[in-house]
């Protein structure tokens, strides 16, 4: 007996990341800053088969065409991730995540009492310590920062 196939529409406008390592894909959510209450349709798909990786998370969001900075994001949570943009359901750009030397704005440092929490106008830089690993140290206060342990500025 054949197993059924899961059918997941296409999107007119938006964003489809792909290639999310199986399991992530709340958390690339979340560091996205996407709940669904804004209204847009959002399409999760988690542990779906990969044939490359085995399994792997989908994410698909109408009317959201994601930034540099939001790749740079993916590629600390999900190094493998594919951004692909959509514009009247046709592929226009496809970006792999890319983890850059140094991430500006997007993580909170975890020490408390680094300058960039101390409510003066100072914005977290972290520089990237280790690629393989995705470990970050943060710039003013060198405190080490891996994957699991990132806070992101809302």
């Amino acid at each position: 007996m054949d197993e059924p196939e899961l059918t997941v529409r296409r999107i007119r406008e938006g964003t489809v990341i792909d290639h999310i390592d199986a399991g992530r894909g709340l958390r690339v959510l979340s560091a996205l800053g996407i709940d669904g209450q804004e209204g847009r349709t959002v399409t999760v798909a988690l542990n779906v088969p990969s044939a490359k990786h085995g399994k792997k998370d989908i994410i698909k969001v109408e009317g959201v065409m994601l930034r540099d900075d939001d790749t740079s994001k993916l590629a600390v949570i999900a190094p493998r991730a594919t951004v692909n943009i959509v514009r009247d359901y046709r592929l226009v750009e496809k970006r792999r995540a890319s983890l850059p030397d140094a991430i500006e704005r997007i993580f909170m440092c975890t020490n408390p009492d680094c300058v960039t929490n101390s409510g003066e106008p100072i914005e977290s830089v972290m520089d990237v310590i280790d690629r393989d690993g995705r470990v970050l140290k943060c710039r003013y206060c060198d405190r080490i920062l891996d994957n699991e342990r990132l806070r992101y500025r809302g």
